[in-house]
């Protein structure tokens, strides 16, 4: 993989790419929190008062106040009995696998998912089963083939990076052993998905007695960092037990400081979803009308199929010509790259019409597609 050219936001909505202004339809900033001015004026006093960084492990003299209230507000927002923050949001699956290490016969863990909860998964200390992705018949399958006496620990995204598809969550919980838990990375579904923005086990309707939830601040929340939402026991373990937590300095206080902001401005205005899902519905609506086949999934997401390689630059093309950005999506272990749209709450009519438009008018002249 090559790496990418850098970009410069310049705008809410715009990004500067090789000397010109484009408008952006990528990364997953859903509600642009993390170009709100509140945000950035909550970084700013916190670093006035708490300075850039504690530059120590929280079990030794890095755990600032600040810390504990991001926590009781994240715990609130989400209805959790406890949160624990961490650097980003990849650890925070890492460390909650390293806590649990030995404690299970087996890891199943659906085969799309985030390489985070494939790494999480090794720190299990126990054999691995891939199941087939979203397939709650073929974990039932796999879990058969476990033997007797399984306790296994289930891994799965909550909404799925490639196209917003959920985990079926409520099916797994009817076929997993009443003991058994779940480890969420709802990266890409907490603070959008469920009627409050509590993410996929809201959307699901599932408790939480059974699921362990992880996810990003760097995303619907505009700001940085990862927390694990779970029981009082499982948090007092983490810190006892995960080198992760242990080995690592905490959040940089004025991030902390704008994830608290974030977490009480997605609170105090819900209207920011509804906008959000206005705009992808509208999307998707123009694209199926033109004869695209686009999934109708929970997550802010619009995924082309797979295009071949010649109508591939030619999109990209004609993206840029229209002073679009071009979302082109190829990472990881992917087979085929594609074009994924990520819609925010702030992109206004003239902005989805513009893309609608290259996009349509490309599936015009490209019907077979």
């Amino acid at each position: 993989m090559t790496e990418p050219e850098p970009l410069e936001f310049v705008g809410t909505n715009e990004v500067r790419f090789q000397n010109r202004t484009l408008l952006y339809f990528s990364g997953c900033d859903y509600f642009r929190l993390a170009r709100d001015p509140r945000l950035a004026a909550a970084a700013k006093k916190s670093l006035a008062a708490f300075g850039l960084n504690v530059a120590a492990s929280r079990i030794t003299t890095g755990n600032h106040q600040i810390y504990a209230r991001l926590e009781k507000e994240l715990a609130t927002f989400f209805d959790a009995e406890s949160a624990l923050i961490f650097p980003n949001g990849y650890l925070a699956p890492l460390a909650a696998a390293s806590a649990l290490a030995g404690e299970f016969s087996h890891a199943l863990i659906d085969e799309s998912a985030h390489a985070a909860l494939f790494d999480a998964a090794r720190m299990l200390a126990c054999p691995v089963k891939k199941f087939r992705h979203r397939d709650a018949a073929d974990l039932k399958k796999t879990l058969s083939k476990c033997g007797g006496n399984v306790r296994p620990l289930l891994l799965t995204d909550g909404v799925f990076s490639q196209d917003g598809a959920v985990a079926p969550l409520r099916d797994y919980l009817k076929i997993l052993p009443r003991a058994v838990k779940i480890l969420v990375d709802d990266a890409y579904g907490a603070g959008i998905l469920g009627a409050t923005g509590k993410g996929t086990l809201e959307f699901e309707n599932v408790s939480r007695r059974r699921v362990i939830q992880c996810a990003t601040l760097s995303k619907a929340f505009g700001s940085y960092g990862g927390v694990v939402l779970s029981s009082w026991a499982l948090r007092k373990k983490i810190i006892a037990r995960s080198r992760a937590f242990a080995g690592t300095t905490p959040l940089p206080p004025p991030l902390a400081g704008a994830a608290l902001a974030a977490v009480k401005i997605l609170a105090a205005e819900p209207a920011r979803r509804k906008r959000l899902f206005q705009n992808v519905a509208f999307v998707r609506q123009q694209l199926r009308a033109a004869g695209w086949d686009i999934a109708e999934t929970p997550g802010a997401i619009v995924r082309l199929p797979v295009l071949p390689a010649a109508r591939e630059r030619e999109l990209k093309k004609r993206l840029l010509a229209a002073g679009i950005y071009p979302p082109y999506l190829r990472y990881g272990n992917m087979a085929h790259g594609t074009f994924r749209f990520i819609i925010s709450s702030e992109h206004t009519s003239t902005h989805l019409e513009k893309l609608c438009a290259v996009v349509v008018g490309f599936k015009k002249d490209f019907p077979k597609l």
